[in-house]
């Protein structure tokens, strides 16, 4: 199994057109290449930090998934690069270099390698402890054995159809999981900060609704934006649904790559939630491997989407994701979405009156450059299918009442707002 991290070298044709947010075979190609060798380094890290070295229960797990991945490298791939096995890793690895804390979950190391057996279909023989009655098999669902204590599990312990079994459930048309399982689905599920807190386990009822509200999603992209549409389906592999009371409506977290989290929202909405996101990941991907600034983290920015200030990094996040919303509602109205216009317009003004503090900071490096002169011309090719009347023109002064009030709440930080 291969763990060593490629030397990625992205070109310029490539960074402009990830910039631009427009979907291309090489972006998205440079994306999940980057998401795998970071998830087989930080896997390996984490094999070379657990205790017990070669004859360690670690290493035995690992010995499975290799032999998984011998007969199907495909399943144990997906296994592997499951997101919620990113945040189990980071979350290990951490653990393991703490001096005080909580123990590293490293029994999970063996559920990832029983997972990865049983798609593979190779025979083994593999003792495991269920936690509170039950066993995550990543990918897989939950097992819930008839009595407490350990579990020995072979290539014969899953069977779909079995009541002790729980199948994760899979959204319609594709890949794509919803994820109401998986302890590590969100980075510190167990203690969730409000604005992102997943949901527990939903009912039929509630996978049904999320059924209708993926599908309808999906048709929206596919009439409006169908090359959006093809780059969602190939770059998420799980939603995790919120809970209700989270104040975000979707978020995306970089331990989770190739993951959303979002509320259950009407269809129009969740598309646009999902264009949002999926740029949040296609940049976290791209800043793995490019170092696109130096700037620190200090909150200090206007962005017309938040109230807050914001770290120059979250800056460029938010007018990376929104430049796409812009672009998608574009397209929405030129097909006749009803508001689709009026969205179009202000978001791409709140993008407008950001890029020239990015463009100009002084801490981008040449790449950073070129990727912001890129988000720039993208804005502006806008204009050859501009909204009816005056609409860019009145979001555009709309904006600017909004930075004037912002800068009179936030004095010392005015001179942060304009070039």
């Amino acid at each position: 199994m291969t763990t060593s991290l490629t030397s990625f070298t992205v070109t310029s044709a490539t960074l402009r057109a990830l910039a631009s947010t427009e979907p291309s075979a090489e972006g998205s190609r440079l994306v999940r290449d980057v998401r795998r060798s970071k998830r087989l380094v930080l896997l390996r890290a984490v094999l070379d930090a657990a205790p017990g070295g070669p004859a360690g229960e670690a290493a035995h797990h690992w010995a499975l998934l290799e032999e998984a991945e011998r007969r199907d490298p495909c399943a144990v791939r997906d296994v592997l690069h499951y997101p919620a096995t990113g945040v189990w890793a980071e979350e290990t690895l951490r653990r393991l270099h703490a001096p005080y804390g909580p123990a590293p979950d490293l029994a999970h190391l063996g559920a990832l390698a029983a997972a990865a057996a049983l798609r593979a279909a190779v025979s083994f023989r593999l003792t495991l402890r269920p936690q509170h009655g039950r066993l995550l098999l990543p990918t897989l669902g939950l097992l819930r054995p008839d009595r407490p204590g350990p579990l020995t599990l072979t290539e014969r312990s899953w069977d779909a159809d079995d009541p002790a079994t729980l199948p994760l459930h899979a959204l319609p048309g594709g890949g794509t999981a919803l994820d109401d399982l998986d302890p590590y689905r969100a980075p510190g599920a167990a203690h969730p900060v409000p604005a992102v807190r997943p949901a527990r386990r939903l009912t039929p009822k509630g996978h049904k609704r999320w059924d209708t509200q993926w599908s309808g999603a999906l048709t929206l992209l596919q009439r409006y934006d169908t090359v959006r549409a093809e780059e969602t389906v190939q770059l998420l592999r799980s939603v995790v649904p919120l809970a209700g009371a989270s104040r975000s409506h979707g978020a995306t977290l970089p331990a989770a790559a190739g993951s959303v989290l979002a509320r259950a929202q009407a269809p129009p909405a969740l598309a646009a939630t999902l264009v949002h996101e999926v740029q949040h990941g296609k940049l976290s991907a791209l800043t793995d491997v490019l170092t696109l600034h130096t700037a620190d983290r200090t909150p200090r920015h206007w962005a017309p989407w938040r109230t807050a200030p914001r770290p120059f990094d979250g800056l460029l996040h938010g007018a990376y994701a929104h430049l796409a919303l812009a672009g998608y509602w574009q397209r929405a109205a030129l097909y006749g979405a009803r508001g689709a216009w009026a969205q179009h317009a202000r978001i791409r003004a709140q993008v407008a009156a950001v890029l020239p503090v990015l463009r100009a900071h002084p801490r981008l490096t040449t790449a950073g450059r070129e990727f912001t002169d890129a988000m720039a011309a993208a804005e502006l090719a806008m204009d050859d299918l501009p909204p009816p009347a005056d609409q860019h023109a009145t979001a555009r002064r709309a904006v600017e009442r909004e930075r004037l009030a912002w800068c009179a709440a936030h004095p010392e930080l005015a001179p942060f707002t304009q070039v």
